[in-house]
């Protein structure tokens, strides 16, 4: 999965909702860090689309506990299935990672040589960095991973439009990044942000399941990124 174009993806820690996200979603987010025996949940998945692996620890606002985490990422690369793996920022800057048999640098390595993208992931859950801020971290993440994964939170219209504004600078640069600002003033923006780039997009199979504050629901998003494009 190249990610050359806008790819909706359903967010969900459960891999039998799959049959119900294949309308109108190209790929899962399967987030292992919420999810009971991931690693057994992937064995035993069937399913059509492929999926994109997210295993967040605490510190960025998922829930697996550092020690083996890497591991279990890097035994999911191997599923005929996962098309991409999302990785932090930091963890590939080298933020500690706990004990861990694969380090971060043979996760990466063994996604590589799987043919999965690796999505290199930020994200500010209080605010909006100023504008060179923003241009830094998805110029820093585009450069880590296959694609940059920049999610800010927006308390206004202005975090926001910075938001669209930075990923059209990083789309006129060159760089492939995935887009969004989190919470009620930043909704638009998953929708909007595909016009200025953005690769992906994020968005639960049930409402009520949403992973981050601002979601559509996953066919809501579908209809407005189509109206859009």
């Amino acid at each position: 999965m190249e990610f050359d174009e806008f790819r909706l993806a359903a967010s969900t820690a459960d891999l039998s909702e799959e049959p119900a996200a294949r309308e109108h979603a190209d790929c899962v987010e399967f987030r292992m860090d919420l999810a009971d025996a991931p690693l057994d949940a992937l064995a035993a998945y069937d399913g059509s689309l492929p999926l994109l692996v997210t295993n967040r620890p605490r510190w960025e606002g998922g829930e697996t506990r550092p020690d083996g985490r890497l591991d279990a990422l890097a035994a999911a690369v191997d599923h005929k299935a996962v098309a991409a793996v999302d990785v932090e920022l930091a963890t590939l800057r080298g933020r500690p990672t706990g004990e861990n048999d694969a380090s971060v640098a043979d996760l990466v390595g063994r996604a590589r040589e799987a043919g999965v993208t690796v999505v290199a992931s930020v994200h500010d859950f209080a605010a909006t960095p100023d504008p060179r801020t923003l241009d830094a971290l998805s110029a820093a993440a585009a450069r880590a991973g296959d694609v940059g994964k920049l999610a800010v939170t927006a308390s206004d219209r202005d975090d926001a439009l910075a938001l669209l504004s930075a990923t059209h600078r990083a789309t006129r640069r060159g760089e492939r990044v995935a887009t969004m600002a989190m919470g009620e003033a930043g909704r638009h923006t998953r929708a909007v942000a595909p016009v200025y780039g953005s690769r992906i997009g994020y968005a639960p199979v049930r409402p009520e399941a949403a992973t981050a504050p601002g979601q559509y629901d996953l066919a809501t998003l579908r209809e407005l990124v189509e109206s859009l494009a």
